[in-house]
């Protein structure tokens, strides 16, 4: 009796996404910045828990009214705050994409807090709550995305893929 419920035991892991098999040991090393909300260390990419920072490709307007890749900047401050520092991930989960979902410090902060605060990224209230603080006080401050209009990161995607705008059309901050 106990040979089948090892057995079967094993056959349920087995049949676990990899994902869920796998240690949550901190992922920790240097890190190269793909875009505002993603970074890879040692081949792996993480994806920065609970925000979500415009795509490389998108532009925001400033308050002059000029259009600026929002996008590129956003990852220019994630890079500069990373710099050399080695930077300590602790995974949370993994996106429909396989990236490791966690929560990362440089110089131990964390970096989505930091990233939210200076208005490159909006807290992922679809995730998490963690960092509308963050993002409420950027917005006073017209930090980052702030001083001028935007449109919000997971519209944007929506829009690129040729889907309906899920707003009534207005900026993040109008």
């Amino acid at each position: 009796m106990m040979r089948f419920i090892t057995l079967g035991l094993a056959t349920i892991l087995l049949s676990l996404p990899t994902a869920a098999r796998e240690p949550s040991a901190p992922i920790v090393g240097r890190a190269s910045v793909i875009d505002g909300d993603t970074i890879e260390i040692r081949g792996q990419r993480i994806r920065l828990f609970g925000i979500d920072a415009p795509e490389s490709r998108q532009t925001c307007t400033d308050q002059a009214g000029a259009s600026y890749r929002c996008g590129q900047r956003a990852a220019q401050a994630l890079d500069y705050r990373i710099s050399n520092s080695p930077v300590t991930c602790e995974p949370k989960d993994r996106d429909r994409y396989g990236r490791i979902v966690a929560v990362c410090r440089a110089y131990g902060e964390d970096l989505s807090a930091w990233m939210t605060g200076l208005g490159w990224a909006l807290a992922f209230r679809r995730y998490s709550a963690q960092y509308i603080p963050a993002e409420e006080l950027a917005q006073r401050r017209r930090a980052g995305m702030w001083s001028g209009q935007f449109v919000p990161p997971w519209e944007w995607r929506a829009e690129a893929r040729g889907q309906t705008r899920l707003s009534t059309g207005e900026s993040a901050n109008d």
